[in-house]
């Protein structure tokens, strides 16, 4: 005798398609994006120069700059979370539509601004070029997704969106990079006191951490969607 099991209903297979263990890098990303706002955001909430993580005498429009930059992308990447949580999307539309709104508004906010600190460097040219290419490419790859999706080209929104993310996380990832190039620019900055903060080469270090915070990150949304799809093993027919 022949036994047929019929086909799960169609939501039923969008939320298994979408359950959090099947996209196990959500739970990290949120995670981690929350340590960076808790850890970041409260300086800036008192609107104090003094308790700013980068020096702040650079002329009278850096710090409102750099307070509008911190605040919007504080926004942006939570917003950026939500727009890539599955489930959410599958589930909430609605939800998903306006955190998209929201991030589109606060990246384009967070972009403007962050043409008016990259013109501020600390580091010299090579840094002020690396965040203004930043700058530049976060508004380009943001804006060509929306106009993607307001033209129902799905595909096309898709991908501009996962750049204009990647980009929007170097800030995170440049909190990794940063240290890590310290050391190998200046292998003694972190234990020998004679060494410390001062040595010229912080400022290379500086200037790579800059540029490899954001094209690692666009090369890796790159491989990420022209990769090819794993395929599926087929399930044999029970009878």
């Amino acid at each position: 005798m022949t036994t047929t099991t019929s086909a799960p209903p169609a939501p039923a297979r969008a939320a298994r398609q979408v359950r959090w263990w099947r996209r196990p890098w959500i739970a990290p990303l949120a995670i981690v994006t929350g340590l960076f706002l808790v850890t970041a955001l409260p300086r800036y909430v008192g609107l104090d120069p003094a308790r700013s993580l980068v020096p702040t005498d650079r002329g009278p429009a850096f710090y409102p700059a750099l307070v509008t930059h911190i605040f919007a992308g504080s926004v942006m990447l939570t917003a950026a979370v939500l727009q890539l949580w599955p489930w959410l999307r599958a589930r909430h539309p609605r939800v998903h539509r306006w955190s998209g709104r929201t991030y589109v508004v606060a990246a384009v906010v967070t972009g403007v601004a962050a043409l008016v600190t990259a013109q501020f460097p600390s580091a010299g040219a090579g840094q002020q070029v690396a965040n203004t290419f930043l700058a530049v490419l976060l508004l380009t790859f943001t804006l060509l997704g929306f106009r993607a999706v307001r033209q129902r080209r799905f595909g096309d929104h898709r991908e501009w969106m996962v750049r204009s993310t990647a980009l929007a996380f170097s800030i995170v990832t440049n909190r990794f990079w940063g240290p890590a190039l310290i050391m190998i620019y200046v292998p003694g900055a972190w234990t020998d006191p004679e060494v410390g903060f001062g040595a010229p080469e912080i400022e290379g270090a500086a200037v790579a951490s800059a540029w490899v915070s954001w094209v690692v990150n666009l090369l890796f949304a790159e491989w990420w969607l022209h990769r090819r799809p794993r395929k599926r093993a087929r399930v044999p027919r029970t009878r």
